[in-house]
């Protein structure tokens, strides 16, 4: 273990005088591959930085204690000795958490689509709860979300809406919110004051460029359009609007909220991309064997994650038994609580698993 950090911190000082090099500095893209290295080094580096100045005032003070001392001064060393071994042990876990094997997409970022499902109107509605809470949760992180695509309802719901999430650890931390989303609440056009359940869906998948994924260009198929509105009237007078259709998966894509069709194009083929890398990595998870999946897991489409009671004020994460009464607040954004629990759910469960040898 401590032979995998040493190596992290050399390379961590490698890292540091090249970033410091005019060379590097003027080529761009190099220089922003370099920090994201940087960054993603420095957690393991500083807890391991630490770890060691423990080590060394352990040893200090075990050697103190060797020595002939009075009564009050050989007190005061072995709390000392205590407080360090408890310290030095809480950093270990750390340590053991932090070298754990990285999922290669947590650095990327997302496409995330939400669909209004079981519940009509209402679904919809709910829809766009999620994407409003989503939108406030990113704005919170400092990241960017732009709408890719919109089917608007009549009351102002979504059948559909895809975004592009853009930041720092994106899909680290909003890969468990992939599931059936269930809302239990009264609807306002409910005379009688009954609670209705309904479902809205959300899929989340890591934003994967051409040396990601190679999709042939003889796989694909391109249509164009008119771009249409509600009740299909022509809303342009271009044929602006783009299907493309990945002929072996048969996965289509349709864009149209752009005006012009070379954008509708890009957008089209940046969600392309992200569907079929998402199928084939579903399909090789089914594949996996069942007993070792992950219980939080960014798993089934269709599995119920979490339910959203508006009479309690009550949100429940299915996947961990995580209930909290505080509804209000996750839906402005403030999903922390939430998501944090899901990491260290996740991690707890990767540990045992490791520490049992079948990780």
């Amino acid at each position: 273990m401590f032979d995998q950090l040493d190596s992290f911190i050399i390379r961590y000082d490698e890292l540091s005088e090249l970033l410091s090099d005019p060379e590097v500095i003027s080529d761009t893209r190099r220089f922003m591959e370099l920090t994201k290295e940087e960054a993603a080094l420095r957690p393991k580096v500083e807890v391991f930085r630490r770890y060691q100045r423990v080590e060394e005032e352990l040893a200090e003070t075990e050697e103190m204690l060797s020595e002939s001392l009075d009564d009050e001064m050989a007190k005061m060393a072995k709390e000392e000795l205590a407080m360090l071994k408890t310290h030095r042990e809480e950093l270990q876990e750390k340590i053991k958490v932090l070298l754990l094997p990285e999922d290669p997409n947590d650095g990327k970022n997302i496409i995330m689509e939400i669909r209004g499902a079981a519940g009509g109107d209402e679904a919809a509605l709910f829809a766009g709860d999620l994407y409003e809470m989503y939108t406030k949760y990113a704005e919170s992180q400092g990241w960017r979300v732009e709408v890719m695509d919109a089917n608007i309802t009549g009351i102002g719901g979504y059948k559909e809406i895809i975004l592009m999430i853009t930041g720092q650890s994106v899909f680290a931390k909003l890969k468990y919110e992939s599931g059936a989303h269930r809302v239990q609440r009264v609807p306002s056009t409910e005379s009688q004051g009954r609670v209705h359940t309904s479902t809205s869906t959300v899929v989340v998948m890591p934003e994967m460029e051409e040396v990601d994924i190679d999709l042939d260009d003889k796989d694909i198929r391109v249509d164009i359009y008119h771009a249409s509105g509600a009740g299909g009237q022509h809303v342009n007078k271009t044929a602006s609007a783009v299907r493309l259709t990945h002929i072996p998966t048969g996965i289509a894509v349709a864009m149209q909220d752009e005006r012009s069709q070379l954008k509708n194009r890009e957008k089209a083929m940046k969600v392309l991309r992200a569907r079929v890398y998402d199928q084939i990595s579903s399909e090789a998870q089914s594949e996996y064997d069942a007993s070792r999946k992950s219980a939080v897991g960014t798993g089934d489409r269709s599995e119920r994650i979490r339910t959203y009671n508006f009479p309690q004020n009550r949100v429940t994460d299915h996947r961990i038994g995580l209930t909290i009464q505080k509804l209000d607040q996750i839906l402005a954004g403030k999903m922390d609580e939430v998501i944090d629990a899901l990491i260290l759910a996740d991690q707890a469960e990767k540990l045992e698993k490791l520490n049992n040898g079948s990780y």
